[in-house]
């Protein structure tokens, strides 16, 4: 058994002062206060000071990240990129594809397959993949961001069955634009496979996406990016995401994506139950300006901006900065920020024991200074290095 003191821990639904949490065979086994507690006693413990325990950051989009694009990585790098990511608190991520052509992306889905197979026997010490995001390819042509145009598909059960097949049944969120001819068959299949269906790369107006939701949908891909503008008279997809209280919702919140204030506004319209974040980063995360792929794409990082053509193409965004820019841009306390990367993201793609701090849970968390600054991460009870 493992011993782990701090001054608080957040599970994040719950405070405990002056935490002691025991780990045994990789999972949490006791959480308590101090005067509570008879696991520190006769047991070397690792004691955090006046940091926080909070539950491992999950990131349910992201591309890449220290060079390392997950559609094209080796094993080598994926697993450097696993340590970079939980060096910045992440211990649990989708690896997300981009769009490109079908032999592409049935051969990385393939390869993403095995990352996860082979992570769930060993992988401590790092980032674990634990699903993947398919973004794309059945996304608007108006709304498809740097997604080539010539490798988007309409939707299709036939071609969703493709996807599904190479990812030996790993495919935990699908981004697609409900408006797209077939659309809705293909969110009701999805569904029906327990997959998280979110609405993005979209151009729906209200009426269409009130269809994807009755069809399955409940989330919404990187919020405001890549969709419809509000409008007063015609509120679009953005006007059904915003007030649908079945509906989750993430965004980038690197303050280049989405403007702060904005990020509040979807803050108050979703509530702290359905605010998720992420990254959406790709593999220029932790690497000086110059050029780097997502997927087949060539991008240029220049001055924390992930450009293709002049348009944004991913982010640079590392977890870690996004909980601290969320309590500054939103005015989220910690504990707040926390559930937003953790529990939230976690409960959207139905794996509760993901993102708390619960007997029987996986021990994945992180030591917060007060300000979210990372002090230390820990996965399946192993300390990262």
């Amino acid at each position: 058994m493992t011993v782990f003191t701090s001054k608080v821990l957040y599970t994040p639904l719950r405070r405990i002062d002056n935490a002691v949490v025991s780990v045994e065979n990789g999972a949490i086994a006791t959480v308590a206060s101090r005067n509570e507690s008879e696991a520190a006693r006769n047991q070397p413990v690792t004691k955090f000071g006046e940091c926080a325990i909070v539950p491992g950051f999950f990131d349910v989009h992201m591309h890449g990240g220290l060079g390392c694009d997950v559609m094209r990585g080796t094993a080598g790098e994926m697993k450097e990129m696993e340590t970079f990511l939980a060096r910045h608190g992440v211990t649990s991520y989708f690896p997300t594809t981009v769009t490109a052509s079908l032999d592409v992306t049935l051969t990385a889905l393939e390869r993403l397959a095995g990352a996860i197979e082979n992570a769930e026997k060993n992988s401590s010490g790092r980032a674990r993949p634990l699903g993947i995001h398919l973004e794309g390819p059945f996304l608007s042509h108006v709304r498809r961001g740097v997604h080539p145009p010539g490798d988007l598909i309409p939707p299709s059960v036939g071609v969703f069955d493709k996807l599904w097949q190479a990812a030996r049944g790993h495919v935990r969120i699908m981004t697609i634009a409900p408006e797209l001819d077939g659309a809705e068959e293909v969110i009701a299949e999805a569904s029906r496979r327990e997959v998280c269906v979110s609405l993005g790369h979209s151009d729906a107006d209200l009426e269409q996406s009130r269809r994807g939701v009755s069809a399955g949908a409940r989330h919404a891909t990187h919020t405001f990016n890549a969709m419809r503008p509000l409008d007063h008279r015609k509120p679009g997809i953005l006007g059904e995401v915003l007030t649908n209280q079945h509906v989750s919702a993430d965004v980038i919140a690197d303050g280049i994506h989405v403007d702060p204030t904005v990020i509040d506004l979807l803050f108050r319209a979703k509530g702290i139950e359905n605010f998720v974040l992420i990254t959406d980063a790709i593999s220029a995360t932790g690497m000086p300006d110059g050029r780097y792929q997502l997927g087949t794409l060539e991008v240029e990082l220049k001055d924390g901006r992930c450009l293709r053509d002049g348009n944004l193409a991913g982010s640079a965004l590392t977890m870690d900065r996004a909980v601290r820019n969320v309590m500054k841009f939103a005015g989220l306390d910690l504990q707040q920020a926390v559930q937003a990367a953790t529990a939230n993201p976690a409960k959207v793609v139905g794996m509760p024991k993901k993102g708390t701090i619960e007997p029987g849970a996986d021990a994945d968390f992180v030591v917060l200074t007060p300000s979210g600054e990372v002090r230390a991460t820990v996965v399946k009870g192993v300390v990262v290095q």
